[in-house]
C-alpha cells in the first residue's frame, strides 16, 4: 500500500501524476468491442455481479440473454424480476444441482440442452450481452466439451459482451477472458448456521 501523504502540495502533485497516468491509459483504450468478463473464485457474489451487469445493460436499452446452469427450478427474486423485463431471454438448465439428479448421463443430457440455448445466443448478433451463469462447473465435470465451448465463445459476434461465472475456471477460460475477477471468500453466513436469506441469496 502506498504511503499516505499528508502534505497538501505533495498530495496534489501525486494526484496530478496519477491523473496523467490514468488519462494516458484511457486515451490508448479506444477499442470498442465485445468484452468477455470471467467471474470465478470461491466467494459469494459472482452471479450477483453478473446480474448487476444485466441490469446495467437493460438500463441502456440493450438486449440480454441469460442461461443459468445448475440452478434448476429453484425460484429466485432475480428470475421473477428479470423475466418481467423487455429485452431479456432467460433460460434455465432443466435439471438442478448434480447431487439432486444423481445421474451423470442425465446431467450431461441436461447440460447439452442448456448449452444449445447458449449457442443460439452466442450466434445471434441481436444480443448485446450474454451471461452464462455457473458454466465453469459443466466444463470441470466434463459434461460439456471444453474445446467446443471455447470455439463458440471465440466466434461470437464482435460487439457482443459475455459474462461467465463459476468456481474453478480453467486456465483456458482465464486466458481467453478480457477481464477476470476472482471472488475470495473470507467468511459466509451459511457456515455460521444462518440459512439462505430472501433478497440476498435468492
Amino acid at each position: 500500500m502506498a504511503k499516505v501523504i499528508k502534505d497538501s502540495e505533495q498530495h496534489k502533485n501525486r494526484m496530478q501524476a496519477i491523473k496523467k497516468h490514468v488519462d494516458k491509459r484511457i486515451a490508448k483504450a479506444q477499442e470498442d468491442k465485445g468484452t468477455f468478463v470471467l467471474l470465478t473464485g470461491n466467494g459469494k457474489g459472482k452471479s450477483s455481479s453478473a446480474l448487476g451487469m444485466v441490469a446495467r445493460a437493460l438500463g441502456h436499452g440493450m438486449k440480454v440473454g441469460v442461461v443459468q446452469f445448475l440452478k434448476g427450478e429453484w425460484n429466485t427474486g432475480e428470475i421473477d424480476f428479470f423475466r418481467q423485463q423487455d429485452n431479456v431471454r432467460w433460460e434455465i438448465m432443466p435439471s438442478g444441482f448434480t447431487w439432486e439428479t444423481q445421474s451423470r448421463d442425465a446431467d450431461i443430457q441436461s447440460s447439452e440442452q442448456a448449452w444449445c440455448q447458449a449457442e443460439e445466443m452466442l450466434q445471434d448478433d441481436s444480443f448485446d450481452l450474454v451471461v452464462l451463469d455457473e458454466l465453469t462447473y459443466l466444463l470441470h465435470y466434463e459434461y460439456l466439451d471444453e474445446g467446443k465451448v471455447l470455439d463458440a465463445l471465440m466466434v461470437r459476434p464482435e460487439n457482443q459482451h459475455l459474462v461467465v461465472t463459476g468456481r474453478g475456471a480453467s486456465d483456458a477460460l482465464v486466458e481467453l477472458a478480457d477481464t477476470v475477477s476472482e471472488i475470495k471468500e473470507v467468511k459466509h453466513a451459511f457456515k455460521r448456521g444462518i440459512k439462505a436469506q430472501k433478497g440476498l441469496e435468492f
